[in-house]
């Protein structure tokens, strides 16, 4: 592959690119998803090709193609310096400049014991109908579902600075979910989480370690129980949250706003801008004392783990949110030089032809020192929910609606009644303000996502983040009349 990173780079610098890189990624993938009982689909892909970036007169231009051979290579990479100089001639800002990097010539792979390619399609299926059928024991349970997927990337970057980067990622991921209904109302209940449930950089020891089918029927039942459950009332009360919502949690409310490209208005049409405005770092307070976050791309089986980002940057781990003071972005090393810092490593790209930008890694809220049952135990009034069910925020990242898919009631100390249909509402930095208890390391878990979208062309990024349970104070729930 050395060979062909090397006409790349070779060439543009030929034709003039002040800077070029190449990256050649393979991409494997194979999913199964059953639905009542049946097979609803199989797939399995593979997918091989390569990228070219090129600096040339102060602007970006990028081309790509599936065809590994040296006379494309030679043609994308024209392409890519003609892309470039198009955009110089009209480039309205300063010329693009790069935070250094220091060039690196190394090998990194995830770890795994079990390779999720080598475990049969017929195992994955009768895995996944144990559970369904256990989920529809009830009748009520009209839709059981579950899926198994996983990936391998091998991706080779190479730039004109000296880089020679081979990563190889495993990540495998899946769940089941039941939904119910009496025929005026439907509920559902996921495991072990939503949206398909949890994801990882692991290997099918990660569903083994589901045990999908201790869960299975209790999960049907919480669908049917739901429906006759009490709805969420609407009020101002003490907030816990379990460590799968805070998940989505950090996600929209801290981990798509400290993106750099959003704060300097670079990504705003798709999913909007940040309010996390540069003055604000180091001083702005984002949340209470007992709010410390993360952003690790070194974590052991993270899904937003990675050895190097997309621009040969080194996987870090940076303080975020540090006892409630917001201190860094995840950034370029374009946006960073914006900055006069060096770039926290976040820019990757989803596959061989898009242009990378800036993602999340693993966004993770710090372990405090409470237990769940004593955050309760603690609570004279409140409502402790599980599990997103539904979502959104402004396009500034500021004002937020978030759903549950189950609540129940806490009354002095002790949890109490179901409550369906439950949801809350806040502004990011008041609701954060607002924290006074966190899970300590027992109750600390990373989740997968696998769906997080940015960008136009459209690029779905695999990030993570861990939490533990958390409790917030004087909390707006339910919908209608605050009292």
């Amino acid at each position: 592959m050395k060979e062909f990173t090397d006409i790349a780079l070779e060439k543009a610098r030929t034709l003039g690119a002040t800077y070029a890189d190449i990256r050649i990624v393979t991409r494997k993938q194979e999913s199964v998803r059953t639905k009542n009982g049946n097979v609803d689909s199989m797939g399995s892909s593979v997918s091989r090709g390569f990228g070219v970036r090129v600096l040339c007169d102060g602007a970006w231009g990028f081309a790509s193609s599936s065809l590994l051979e040296s006379g494309e290579i030679n043609s994308i990479t024209e392409e890519a310096v003609s892309i470039a100089k198009a955009s110089a001639s009209v480039k309205r800002d300063k010329d693009v400049q790069l935070a250094p990097v220091e060039p690196v010539v190394d090998k990194w792979e995830s770890q795994f014991r079990i390779d999720p390619f080598e475990v049969k399609a017929e195992d994955k299926i009768s895995l996944l109908l144990e559970a369904d059928s256990l989920m529809r024991k009830n009748q009520q349970v009209r839709i059981a579902s579950g899926n198994i997927w996983c990936m391998k990337e091998d991706k080779i970057f190479a730039s004109t600075e000296g880089s020679y980067i081979e990563q190889v990622k495993t990540e495998t991921g899946g769940g089941i979910e039941a939904t119910a209904t009496d025929g005026r109302e439907m509920q559902r209940r996921s495991y072990p989480n939503s949206a398909g449930g949890d994801c990882a950089s692991s290997g099918y020891e990660l569903i083994l370690g589901m045990n999908l089918l201790d869960h299975a029927e209790r999960i049907g039942s919480e669908a049917v129980e739901l429906l006759s459950a009490k709805q969420c009332p609407a009020m101002e009360t003490t907030l816990i949250l379990d460590s799968s919502q805070l998940t989505l949690q950090i996600h929209e409310s801290c981990g798509h706003p400290i993106e750099l490209d959003r704060v300097f208005g670079q990504e705003a049409s798709y999913a909007g801008t940040s309010f996390l405005t540069p003055e604000k770092q180091g001083t702005f307070r984002y949340g209470s004392e007992k709010v410390n976050i993360v952003a690790d791309a070194t974590i052991p089986g993270g899904l937003g783990s990675f050895g190097y980002d997309d621009e040969g940057v080194p996987g870090q781990r940076i303080n975020v949110v540090e006892e409630g003071i917001f201190k860094n972005y995840l950034s370029s090393r374009e946006t960073a030089f914006e900055l006069g810092q060096s770039s926290t490593g976040a820019m990757r790209a989803d596959g061989w032809n898009r242009i990378p930008i800036i993602r999340m890694t693993n966004i993770n809220l710090e372990p405090g020192d409470w237990t769940l049952d004593e955050m309760i135990e603690d609570t004279d009034e409140g409502i402790y929910m599980e599990t997103n069910k539904s979502w959104s925020i402004d396009d500034r990242r500021l004002n937020f609606q978030f759903g549950t898919e189950v609540a129940y009631e806490i009354k002095d100390g002790s949890l109490g009644a179901m409550l369906k249909n439950p949801n809350y509402t806040g502004i990011t930095y008041e609701f954060w303000g607002s924290c006074d208890a966190v899970g300590n390391e027992d109750e600390w878990r990373l989740w997968g996502l696998n769906n997080c979208g940015k960008g136009e062309p459209g690029q779905v990024a695999h990030v993570g983040h861990g939490a533990a349970p958390a409790r917030f104070r004087n909390v707006k729930v339910g919908v209608g009349e605050w009292k």
